[in-house]
């Protein structure tokens, strides 16, 4: 079997023009991992070697920096003159360009889905300071192959911006079709060049087309920078106006009409989620819903988005009716819980104590002590809720950084009710 470093290629899973990328496997840590190969001699090359080099350098320079769970991680890199090769995980479902064509389109809320992924990706890579600047479907995969898992990862960070908003090495760079009128005129590029290359991939997948449909690359360019797309609810009827004003939004040729943040974006996605709800049953929530809804508590306030797709990920949603009894008073816990939507009464002996709201957390001494703990009261459903369910096994197994987030969160939580108790004493 033929190696690379340390790495064993298996066999080829795509090519472009200056590399080549197999799928291989690593020795040391027993798993698969991607390997791509640049061509020999490609950064030997007198017109466009320093290009080369800069994409390659790139992306060696982005090992460890960006851990996210919709960014593709980078393991290990070589480049020098005679060898260069960057080390990557292996992402089975290929890319979204499957899901670009008239006939396979995927459904509106998917697409919402992905957009939103991509759009909190995107934002982790701004706030390390890093601008993509090469945003397409080729770049973004699939994490599984199961066609009914819309879990995403952003790759090919070899064109970034890493630091300062710059405007160096842009010619070459990136796929005409995806750029930013700022991009095409060679203009200082930062995050807003990508949120317009990701409305162009939002656009795509919504309509099975682009939005400009030009004969050559001088009027494509030409287009980018003077004509305005048609809205893509003219091209798919089942598409809201509300996601026609979202794409225009990231879309816009002007800076100071797109979206200035990728915070902007992503909430009007999830608004537009809410609003229209997509004919889906109520107790069912997209993964980026869940998020979006969890970044609104208090509670999370100090989580970052990694952590807060973990608990996306071990958590437990559910809906439950008026009268239903979610803890009773006296019997062994092993999870918390918090209120997404609704009210609840908590009753000692009969007697209400407290009405918990949206957003708050109840339960969590059953997993704050080092033995199981029972329930101090009855907590009952006083409307329609929704509840978000944490069992103590999930808070043991989830990362470090996130186990000490919950804690932290959970002392504030204490404390805020200790001094509620204090306040309700004195004024007896």
């Amino acid at each position: 079997m033929e190696k690379v470093g340390k790495y064993e290629l298996v066999r080829e899973i795509g090519r472009g023009a200056t590399s080549i990328v197999y799928l291989g496997s690593d020795p040391f840590t027993q798993r698969a991992v991607a390997v791509k190969v640049a061509f020999p001699g490609i950064l030997k090359d007198s017109r466009r070697g320093r290009l080369y080099t800069h994409l390659f350098l790139n992306e060696a320079a982005l090992i460890g920096k960006l851990s996210h769970p919709h960014v593709v991680q980078t393991y290990d890199a070589v480049v020098d003159d005679h060898l260069c090769y960057i080390v990557m995980e292996y992402v089975a479902g290929g890319t979204l360009e499957t899901a670009c064509s008239a006939g396979r389109l995927l459904p509106v809320e998917r697409v919402v889905e992905i957009i939103f992924k991509c759009s909190r990706a995107l934002d982790f890579a701004f706030r390390a300071g890093i601008t993509h600047r090469d945003i397409k479907p080729a770049n973004i995969l699939f994490a599984s192959t199961n066609p009914n898992d819309d879990d995403i990862k952003i790759s090919d960070f070899g064109a970034a911006i890493i630091g300062s908003p710059d405007h160096t090495l842009v010619l070459g760079i990136g796929s005409p079709a995806y750029m930013s009128p700022q991009q095409v005129k060679d203009q200082a590029l930062d995050h807003q060049t990508d949120i317009y290359s990701l409305g162009v991939v939002m656009y795509q997948l919504l309509t099975g087309q682009l939005p400009f449909q030009a004969r050559n690359s001088y009027d494509l360019i030409y287009q980018i920078i003077n004509a305005e797309p048609r809205r893509p609810s003219a091209l798919r009827k089942d598409i809201p106006a509300s996601l026609d004003a979202i794409v225009a939004r990231a879309m816009s040729k002007k800076l100071e009409s797109r979206y200035t943040s990728w915070t902007e974006f992503s909430h009007d996605l999830a608004q537009v989620f809410r609003s229209n709800r997509f004919n889906l049953p109520a107790d069912q929530m997209a993964d980026f819903e869940k998020f979006d809804t969890l970044r609104s508590f208090t509670f999370f306030a100090d989580f970052s988005d990694v952590e807060i797709w973990e608990v996306v990920r071990f958590s437990q949603w559910s809906r439950v009716s008026p009268g239903t009894v979610i803890i009773t008073d006296g019997i062994a816990g092993d999870c918390f819980y918090f209120l997404a939507e609704g009210e609840l009464k908590v009753l000692k002996n009969g007697l209400i104590l407290d009405l918990l709201t949206s957003g708050e957390c109840f339960g969590e001494m059953a997993v704050i002590g080092k033995t199981l703990s029972r329930r101090g009261a009855d907590i009952i459903a006083l409307t329609d809720a929704q509840l978000v369910k944490v069992t103590g096994s999930a808070l043991q197994d989830s990362s470090e950084s996130c186990r000490m987030h919950f804690y932290q969160s959970f002392l504030a939580v204490l404390s805020a009710r200790l001094t509620s108790a204090n306040v309700r004493l004195v004024s007896f």
